[in-house]
């Protein structure tokens, strides 16, 4: 599953590693929308994977547990393993800011 909103050059890509359709990943995949939908305001690209149809995929980025979420785009990459629920800790561990607002006259 993959939900484009304008990721572009100045966008941030983000793959979510999740096994199954299980609460928990359910949970990860609205934790991780939200997060993104409020600080990244449309400027991101997430692809959920899920591990039990695409075990290669997670092979090949080594993925070793579940949620887990890879921030590609932009550089460096970054990754967070478990519970998503501390968003300032998701923030700062995949180093996700929002532009600063221009101020308004």
């Amino acid at each position: 599953m993959t939900e484009n909103q304008g990721a572009g050059s100045e966008g941030h890509v983000l793959r979510l590693y999740v096994t199954g359709r299980t609460p928990r990943s359910e949970r990860a995949i609205q934790t991780l929308r939200k997060l993104c939908d409020t600080e990244l305001r449309g400027r991101y690209e997430l692809v959920v994977v899920d591990v039990l149809v695409n075990p290669q995929l997670a092979e090949d980025e080594k993925i070793l547990a579940t949620p887990t979420v890879v921030k590609a785009l932009p550089p460096p990459m970054r990754r967070i393993i478990g519970d998503l629920s501390d968003t300032e800790k998701v923030l700062l561990g995949l180093d996700l800011t929002s532009p600063p607002q221009a101020p308004t006259d």
